[in-house]
Parts: structure tokens; C-alpha cells; sequence
């Protein structure tokens, strides 16, 4: 069962309709990503899988911040010869779309990184008026990463994503709406409201069809990014 046990970073709580919100909690670095998270980040989505009484899965961010991306402070863990692996890395990406019950991100103030790409691999997207997305690697000299050049073209085009990877730019709640990248925006106060009253339809709903209406597509998002292991 998807318990708090074995999550330091992350805040699990369960609801008694088979809902679960996850939310990033590391508020004083805005929800940047250290080892402790990305190893989290890279479970969160596989335990829901495994959990037959979890229905929705939501995530969201504590504090000012989804996920501001890599902590890359200089007391960060991260620092020390980025000891992430490619296999957690990939992880995450390939368990957020292996999931059978749907994602929901409820996405506050910055999505940055990888934040930006676990938000917007989420099977419906909620963000804020105020909400700012952007993939940041290109500014510290990284090609972009962390399944960003995966899904940014997938939801707002080719020429449009280049242009958002190569220079870092960053695009508002509302401008997100309009590329396709988000599915709602609403007021910031009514991000997770608004996330929740979706999940509540969704694990209210026929679990098996949702199930195989989303499956489907997924396997053609990692058939796109060969993906598909």
C-alpha cells in the first residue's frame, strides 16, 4: 500500500475516495530536486501503480513552487558528481507513462527542469495564472534533459519546443494553455481545488476504460520517444 513509509521528500496523503495527493516538499528550496526526491520521484508513480486502491494520483508542490528543477546549490547533494543514474532518470519518465490509473499535476509558481517535464508528462495538466513552465538546462550550458526534448514537442510542436529548449524562455500559465501544454488554467488559489474536483470524477469513473483510454495513448507517446523497453 502507498503509505508515507519510505518518502522523506515527498508528503503522501490518501482520501477515502482512492485519491492520493503527492506534494514535493522541500518549500525552502522552492521543491528543487535532490538525490532523497529523485529517487522518490522515481517510485512515487510505480507504488500508485501497484496500490489496486489508488484511483487518481495528484501531484503538487508545497510552498511557492512545483519544482523550481535540479538543486544544484552548492550544499546539494546533486553536486557531488551528479549521482543520479540514467536508469533513475529514465525511471521516472517511463513509470509516470507505465502507470495505469491517471496523473494529475496541480502545478504552482515554477516549473523549471524537471519539474516542468514531471508536470507536463502528467495525463491532465492544472496550472495557475501565475504559473511560469520552462525547461532551464540551455542556461547552465546542458542540452536539455529529464524528458524535456521528449514531451514539449509532443504537446506544443516541433519549432515551438526548439525554440523553448535552445533558449530556456519561460511561458506563463496562461501561454502554456494556448501552446497546449496545460489542460486548465485557473486562478492560483484554485489550482489543487480545481485538481481534485477532476480527480474526484475520474475515481468516481469506470477504472478498467479509463485505464485503456490512457494506456493507449501513452504507449504511443514512448513508441514516439522510443521509449518502449
Amino acid at each position: 500500500m502507498l503509505t508515507q513509509d519510505g518518502y522523506e521528500t515527498l508528503l503522501i496523503e490518501r482520501q477515502d475516495n482512492g485519491i492520493v495527493i503527492a506534494t514535493l516538499n522541500r518549500p525552502e528550496r522552492l521543491n528543487a530536486v535532490n538525490k532523497q526526491m529523485h529517487t522518490e520521484l522515481s517510485r512515487i508513480s510505480l507504488d500508485a501503480n501497484d496500490d489496486d486502491s489508488v484511483r487518481v494520483l495528484v501531484l503538487t508542490g508545497a510552498g511557492r513552487s512545483f519544482c523550481a528543477g535540479g538543486d544544484f546549490s552548492s550544499d546539494s547533494d546533486v553536486m557531488t558528481g551528479r549521482r543520479q543514474s540514467g536508469a533513475e532518470a529514465l525511471s521516472i519518465l517511463t513509470n509516470m507513462l507505465d502507470c495505469r490509473i491517471p496523473i494529475i499535476s496541480a502545478v504552482n509558481g515554477y516549473a523549471m527542469g524537471l519539474g516542468a517535464s514531471v508536470s507536463l508528462l502528467s495525463d491532465i495538466v492544472v496550472a495557475g495564472r501565475s504559473t511560469v513552465f520552462a525547461d532551464t538546462h540551455v542556461n547552465m550550458g546542458i542540452g536539455a534533459g529529464d524528458g524535456g526534448q521528449l514531451i514539449w514537442p509532443l504537446l506544443m510542436g516541433v519549432n515551438r519546443a526548439k525554440y523553448h529548449l535552445m533558449t530556456g524562455e519561460r511561458v506563463s500559465g496562461e501561454d502554456a494553455m494556448d501552446m497546449g501544454l496545460v489542460n486548465f488554467v485557473v486562478d492560483d488559489d484554485q489550482i489543487l481545488p480545481k485538481a481534485l474536483e477532476i480527480a474526484e470524477r475520474l475515481a468516481k469513473g469506470p477504472g478498467l476504460a479509463i485505464e485503456a483510454s490512457k494506456v493507449g495513448v501513452n504507449q504511443y507517446i514512448k513508441l514516439v520517444c522510443n521509449l518502449v523497453m
